[in-house]
């Protein structure tokens, strides 16, 4: 989608720049097109941690999708949809990446499907 924008002449990152605040290319977007509010990525997380979330998760669980959270509010989706993401040193007190997805959530599948919890989270209009 990006690229087809860029062939149009439509440069996302430009718009950004102009907007002056930290969103999410989904919440550009819908800003531009369809004149709704623009959600900063830190306003996304904070409705998330409102909304209790986390609640159904274990302490180490819960630690390691609270640090994603941060990590999209810092930097955006794509870092935490990448198993890698569990590789820097902010996870590090939690465990490696094999015992964050073994040992804490039972598997990759168990992983991957939390992750993808949390972004519904992120997008989901409360």
């Amino acid at each position: 989608m990006k690229l087809h924008l860029e062939e149009e002449g439509v440069f996302l990152k430009d718009l950004m720049d102009e907007s002056g605040k930290n969103m999410d290319t989904f919440d550009l977007i819908c800003h531009i097109a369809f004149d709704m509010p623009a959600l900063t990525r830190k306003e996304r997380a904070n409705n998330v941690k409102k909304r209790n979330y986390f609640g159904k998760y274990q302490d180490k669980a819960r630690i390691v999708l609270e640090k994603l959270l941060d990590k999209y509010a810092d930097e955006g989706i794509e870092n935490i949809e990448d198993v890698k993401v569990l590789k820097l040193p902010d996870f590090q007190e939690v465990g490696t990446q094999i015992e964050i997805v073994k040992k804490i959530f039972g598997g990759k599948k168990q992983y991957e499907k939390a992750v993808k919890e949390l972004v519904k989270e992120l997008y989901t209009i409360a």
